[in-house]
């Protein structure tokens, strides 16, 4: 029988400044978990692979190269990997990076 296991640690994620969990970490595949808190930024970085990030609640500015990009809950956005980035919540938000 195949073991079933629901994980919730994104609906138990509080919105607190920033929060980070990881959900999946193997050689092929990382999946983060981040709630920021309206206003809250996640300083410049950058990701080591071309990452995908996917919103699930909220609203988010997505800073990359002199850019700014908004978005919202359901919204995806791909970017590549060594590039700087930062984002900073305008309403508590949720959002996933698959990379």
């Amino acid at each position: 029988m195949y073991m079933i296991d629901i994980d919730n640690t994104i609906a138990q994620q509080p919105f607190d400044d920033l929060q980070i969990e990881q959900l999946v970490k193997n050689p092929n595949l990382e999946i983060l978990s981040i709630s920021l808190a309206k206003n809250a930024v996640f300083p410049e970085h950058t990701s080591p692979k071309d990452a995908h990030l996917i919103v699930l609640e909220g609203s988010i500015d997505f800073h990359i190269e002199n850019q700014t990009v908004n978005l919202t809950a359901q919204q995806h956005f791909g970017f590549s990997k060594e590039v700087e980035h930062w984002v900073k919540a305008n309403k508590d938000a949720k959002f996933l990076i698959i990379r």
